[in-house]
């Protein structure tokens, strides 16, 4: 299994983008992996939102292939602990054959046709945070997980 965390549009602070890299570097010791930012979809102001998450919506479908099981960060998806968070990636690897996809969606969500092929939503926190910021926590709690996975002490309960 490899995970992918997939995103839209580029991290535009320089020092997240940084420790976005530390945590991305250090991943793959456990499982495979793969940051992949998708370019920014750009539409008048007059197209609205609903446009918006339809052609970011149809980046994000590319991106995915039959057998993918792909979770939604959401904030009204599920809440793990850490070491709850682990088991899960844990699980999946051993029951995927493909890829274990995470997404962050663009500022407005995700479209109707990424909900309905989702197998999953994952919530961080019920607070909002930027989309940068979601990156970054989320590379931490991935490798995080690997470091529960092997009782390596990086985790405290």
């Amino acid at each position: 299994m490899k995970i992918k965390l997939l995103c839209m549009g580029e991290a535009k602070d320089a020092n997240i983008d940084k420790a976005i890299a530390v945590y991305a570097k250090r991943i793959p010791h456990y499982w495979p992996f793969s940051l992949e930012c998708l370019p920014d979809v750009k539409v008048s102001k007059n197209a609205g939102t609903d446009r918006q998450k339809e052609l970011e919506g149809e980046r994000f479908l590319a991106e995915i292939t039959p057998g993918d099981y792909v979770m939604l960060l959401d904030e009204r998806g599920t809440e793990f602990t850490s070491r709850r968070f682990s088991e899960f990636i844990c699980r999946k690897a051993v029951e995927l054959p493909r890829s274990l996809i995470f997404v962050v969606g663009g500022p407005y969500g995700f479209s109707k046709a990424v909900y309905d092929r989702a197998d999953g939503m994952l919530s961080l926190s019920k607070m909002t945070f930027p989309h940068e910021l979601v990156r970054l926590f989320f590379v931490e709690q991935i490798y995080r997980a690997g470091t529960i996975s092997r009782g390596e002490p990086y985790h405290h309960d």
